[in-house]
């Protein structure tokens, strides 16, 4: 009996991985500052910090937030159109079934995260948005790029729903006093993300299953040009898209109305989209440098790290348990926008040299070895 198996970690391409491993240093640095209190919050940030805090806002809001789970969103999908390409043999239902195991054990992972470590998961939106989509692996491409274009629009429309406008500093679900109000809360924000999170991710995710299917980030050298403009087009638009909010957020300028924070709202949301896919071509096109002269030993960390994403991930969530959590260490009043930064970077190195210890060691990475026992129904190779 053929039993399906997972990529072997000597034949998988560096661009992908080369991506999420760098981009989990976005990540760190997108979901820490939610932690931090100050008199006065916008967009989670404090207003209350130094001029160098300031410089960090712009920064952050600029190249970061919103930029990152875009490109981990079409990453995934990514991935997805890779596993179902290299388990077609199986036939669709079998594939789709392999998909859904995957989408639970997602969901699983996702709700005991939210649970117990950060309650801003983002995995049980994806394990909810794959139990959909493994559906959409056979659609014709025109129908994965039209939802991409649907959804994406529908990003941009005005709204009050955006983190980046939002006033409100963190409450008991981020903060929570004991574990009886953490569970509690959190088990109720976990339902909601996996209700609603999923259609964020739409876009990123199809356009991921459309690039998947031209193994585009595996072969970069093909796509050159393409991904040149893409990189190009995308990061100079989410920059661009991202001023009207991140100078506001940096003090720089007034907030305007509410009416027209809907509407700058979703145009960082939106060019954030466009940034991750600029971010995703830029990184392949690094990936195909390194890959002609030899990658050396901080590109195969980094690889590393994208190899192990899920566990360098939840290992992210850890330290923010450990400093943030009132009843632990409790410096979310304590440490500046900038001091989070830097722990958030510290963070994220550590994890890399931990990834790289297991490359060497030839080990994968423990939730690795969960998720893949689980979707091929044997130990991985």
């Amino acid at each position: 009996m053929n039993l399906p198996q997972p990529t072997p970690v000597a034949a998988r391409a560096l661009g992908p991985d080369l991506a999420r491993g760098f981009m989990l240093l976005f990540i760190a640095l997108a979901n820490s500052h939610y932690f931090l209190r100050g008199s006065s919050v916008l967009g989670g940030y404090p207003q209350d910090g130094s001029g160098v805090d300031s410089a960090v806002i712009w920064l952050l809001t600029t190249f970061v937030d919103g930029r990152a789970f875009p490109m981990f969103g079409a990453l995934f999908g990514y991935g997805i159109a890779r596993i179902a390409w290299r388990q077609q043999a199986l036939g669709p239902r079998a594939v789709r079934r392999l998909l859904w195991r995957r989408s639970l054990v997602l969901v699983a992972v996702g709700f005991l995260h939210a649970l117990l470590l950060y309650a801003g998961d983002i995995l049980t939106a994806y394990g909810v948005l794959l139990l959909a989509g493994a559906w959409s692996v056979r659609w014709k491409d025109r129908w994965l790029l039209v939802i991409a274009l649907l959804f994406f629009l529908l990003g941009t429309l005005p709204s009050g729903g955006s983190s980046t406008i939002g006033g409100d500093p963190p409450d008991e679900t981020m903060l929570p006093p004991d574990v009886a109000t953490m569970i509690v809360n959190r088990a109720q924000t976990s339902l909601y993300v996996a209700s609603l999170g999923p259609l964020g991710f739409v876009c990123p995710f199809m356009i991921g299953l459309w690039a998947g299917r031209r193994r585009i980030l595996e072969q970069a050298e093909r796509y050159r040009r393409s991904l040149r403009i893409t990189a190009s087009v995308g990061i100079g638009a989410a920059v661009l898209g991202a001023q009207p909010i991140s100078l506001m957020l940096a003090g720089v300028v007034t907030p305007p109305h509410q009416s027209t924070l809907e509407v700058l709202g979703p145009l960082h949301d939106a060019t954030g989209t466009l940034g991750g896919f600029g971010y995703a071509a830029m990184l392949a096109l690094v990936a195909v440098r390194f890959q002609a002269r030899g990658p050396g030993t901080v590109v195969n960390a980094i690889a590393a790290a994208g190899q192990r994403s899920l566990t360098c991930y939840l290992a992210q969530s850890v330290v923010w348990a450990l400093v943030f959590t009132p009843f632990l260490l409790d410096l979310s009043g304590t440490l500046t926008v900038t001091t989070t930064a830097l722990l958030a970077a510290a963070t994220w190195l550590i994890t890399v040299v931990l990834a790289d210890w297991m490359r060497r060691t030839e080990r994968r990475g423990p939730f690795e070895v969960v998720i893949r026992r689980i979707t091929y129904r044997h130990a991985p190779r």
